[in-house]
């Protein structure tokens, strides 16, 4: 795994490659965030320098775009739907279970790095509401209950 001055290393070609095209934020962007798994504050600063745009031009595109995360995200991204049915469905009371059984915070990723907690639009399982996704997993008619178990599954 590359260390952190590889990691802007890798950054700095990647801005270069990019450096003068029209549009260049959004690909510069998408390769900082794999390349880091996220973009956190200095690597912003470090493509408005390379790019010659301001910080606020940076942030405003990576806070827009759902794709990039500002934060570290966990082993495990939780995502619960809170769509239309799956709101009607009780899907917000899933989503307070589970940010009592992580003890994390809607948005925030767990102490240990291992959860990040989403609250997210319509998942297209609504059929199965309320349902949410633990990284590629499915889970679907979900009751607040069931949440201790799904969890402990992944700890």
């Amino acid at each position: 795994m590359p260390d952190q001055r590889e990691k802007y290393a890798q950054l700095q070609e990647v801005i270069q490659r990019h450096k003068g095209e029209p549009g260049a934020l959004m690909p510069v962007l998408q390769e900082a965030q794999n390349i880091f798994g996220y973009v956190p504050l200095d690597v912003q600063e470090e493509i408005a320098d390379g790019l010659g745009t301001t910080l606020s031009e940076v942030y405003g595109v990576a806070t827009f775009y759902s794709q990039f995360s500002l934060e570290p995200k966990g082993q495990y991204v939780v995502g619960v739907c809170l769509g239309t049915a799956c709101y009607v469905k009780g899907s917000q009371k899933v989503l307070d279970k589970l940010s009592e059984e992580l003890k994390v915070a809607v948005g925030k990723t767990t102490e240990d790095g291992r959860f990040t907690l989403n609250a997210t639009r319509c998942l297209g399982a609504c059929g199965l509401a309320p349902v949410m996704m633990i990284n590629d997993e499915v889970y679907g008619r979900l009751t607040p209950d069931e949440i201790p178990a799904i969890i402990a599954k992944y700890r």
